[in-house]
Formats: structure tokens, sequence, C-alpha cells
């Protein structure tokens, strides 16, 4: 009951950031509410000078709540939808994914970048922007001002993919299948998924079936979260068994094993054998729609823990890191295409 208390505060001023930025995004879907709670955080952050009373229920929301949110992301994945269109897709996003990886990794090592921004951005924009961090920050450890670094970045080139692929796609003479998958490939975050395939669709009259192929192609991406979550868990139990013996390392993997990740599974598997089974896909509608205010809520708690300033002065490395990321996954998902004749 005590931690009840403690928390409440905290927790209530995230919900009156959480809400605005909700309409905000709803408004303007192409920004999207969570960089519109983590921009409100930071600013209240600012002219909050002791957080001491809220801090409990901050670090509740941007932890706990974070977590949920991915839980409750299972509800939007069908995976026999997905097991349609993944196997066309499937090389596509797995080799969109290792560069987005290798180029990450290598800026690291070349830069100096820190470890877990690195790991946030690679991951952020080679499978689903905002929800891949929320799923990766509590496995590696990463902080407030890291994953807010990470959103940051990944927002900026949201926003370009958004403005620029329908032209790029149209240049070069997409079709609408290969544009839809191009989109779901390479574009890192759904809401600029969908952007980009409904601006396709108003431009070229194809009534919403660009951005329903790119939907799914994007869920197949996402899908992605499970593995590389696992692995990166282990990679963490590694480090720890190197750095503090056998017994160390075997605490270490009961706290970083995403646990959380089992029951994303449990929800994805819950929607597909529901609507095998005839039941309404729009059931589940409400638990996508609570997802995506779990992640505005967790992030209006880390707008609320970073530090503005100094995210600005600290913030040119990992832009560039992204701009590569993201430079890399559109030439390499549009070279395989190229390679397979489906562009």
């Amino acid at each position: 009951m005590e931690l009840i208390k403690k928390t409440v505060p905290g927790l209530l001023l995230c919900l009156l950031l959480a809400v605005p930025s909700w309409l905000l995004g709803r408004a303007l879907p192409v920004i999207g509410g969570p960089v519109f709670a983590i921009l409100l955080g930071m600013v209240l952050s600012l002219l909050l000078r002791d957080r001491s009373r809220f801090q409990p229920g901050i670090a509740f929301t941007s932890k706990k709540i974070l977590q949920y949110a991915v839980i409750l992301l299972g509800f939007g994945l069908n995976l026999s939808e997905i097991a349609k269109v993944g196997a066309q897709s499937l090389p596509i996003i797995c080799a969109t994914i290792t560069a987005s990886l290798v180029i990450a990794f290598l800026l690291h090592k070349w830069l100096a970048i820190p470890a877990n921004i690195s790991t946030l951005v690679g991951v952020g924009s080679s499978i689903c922007g905002g929800s891949a961090i929320a799923a990766t920050a509590p496995v590696i450890g990463a902080d407030d001002e890291e994953i807010a670094q990470s959103i940051s970045v990944i927002f900026l080139f949201n926003i370009l993919a958004a403005l620029l692929f329908p032209a790029l796609g149209g240049a070069l003479g997409m079709s609408n299948e290969g544009f839809g998958l191009f989109a779901g490939t390479a574009v890192n975050d759904t809401s600029s998924v969908t952007a980009a395939a409904s601006t396709w669709d108003t431009l070229h009259g194809t009534d919403g079936a660009v951005l329903s192929h790119a939907t799914i192609v994007k869920l197949t991406r996402t899908l992605a979260i499970i593995p590389i979550t696992l692995v990166l868990a282990f990679r963490q139990t590694w480090k720890a068994r190197r750095s503090g013996g056998e017994a160390g390392g075997s605490f270490r993997l009961k706290k970083v094993f995403p646990f959380f990740i089992l029951f994303f599974v449990l929800a994805s598997v819950i929607t597909t054998g529901a609507t095998m089974a005839g039941a309404d896909p729009g059931i589940f509608q409400p638990f996508k729609e609570l997802s995506k205010f779990f992640i505005i809520l967790a992030m209006a708690a880390i707008g609320l823990n970073t530090d503005l300033l100094r995210l600005v002065k600290s913030g040119g490395k990992p832009i560039l890191m992204g701009a590569c990321c993201w430079a890399g996954i559109t030439g390499i998902s549009l070279l395989m295409q190229h390679l397979m004749g489906l562009l």
C-alpha cells in the first residue's frame, strides 16, 4: 500500500502529459504521440526542480508501464496473416535488419558512441522504431536519457521517410505491391509506415491496398523483437559471467531475461487463435489502443527523466548513426527487391 501511495503522484503527472500528447499524436500522426510526450516531459523537467515526490511514479511508468505496452502490442499481431506475406518479405526484412545492426556496431566502434545508444538506434531503425526500443531498453539496462535520445533520432528519420518515400517510389516507377513492401521494410515506425503508404494510396487511387500490404509487412518485422531481445539478454548474461563469475551470471540471467516478451508472444497467439476460430478481430482493438497509450505514458516519464540541454549537446553522433542506418536500410531494401524482381 505504501508503494502505491508513493507511485501515484508521479503516475498522475505522467498521465497529465500523456493525454494531450495522445490527442496531438492523433491530430499529427506523422509525428506521433510518443514524440510529443517526450518533448513535453523534457520541457517540464526544466521547470520542475524538485522531483523527489514524483520520482517513484515516474520510475514505475518508464519501466513497468513500458513493458506492459509491449505485451499489449502482441494483440495487434495476427500470425496467420503475417505468414501469408512473410515468405516474400522475410529475405528483405532479414537483410535490412542485418544491415542496420552491422552499421550501428561499426559506428559504435569507430565513433565511440555509447553501447546502449548504439544498440537502441540500430534496433529501432531496423525493426519497429519506438516499440523495438521499448522492448530492448529494459533488457540492456538503458537509462531514460539513452531511450529519449534514441527515440529522438528515430523520430527524425521517420519524418523524412514519410515525406520523401512516396516521391522516391514514384520516381523509381514502383508498383503498388513493390511500394508496400518498400514502406514495410524500410520505414522504421508503424505511424510513418502508415503515413507513407496512405500517401501512396491517395496519389495512386489504390483504395487502401498498399496500406494494408505495408502494414502486414511491418508487423512481420515486429516479430523480430523476439529473437533480438533474447539474443541481447543472453549477451548481457555472458558479459556478466565474464566479469562476475558463474553465480553472478546466473543471477544476471534472471534479471535481464525479457519475460514480458513471452507474454507478448502469448498475446499474439491468442489473437491468431481467436481470429482463426471466427472471432471479430475488432475485439482486440482496445488492447492495441491501450498499448499505444501506454507507450505515450512511458515516454512522458522518460522525458521527465531527461536532461534536455545535455541531450542536445550530445546528439550529433547518434544522429549520424541514425542517418547511416536509415540510408543502409533504404538501399538494401531497394537492392533486394531489385534482385528478387519485386520493384
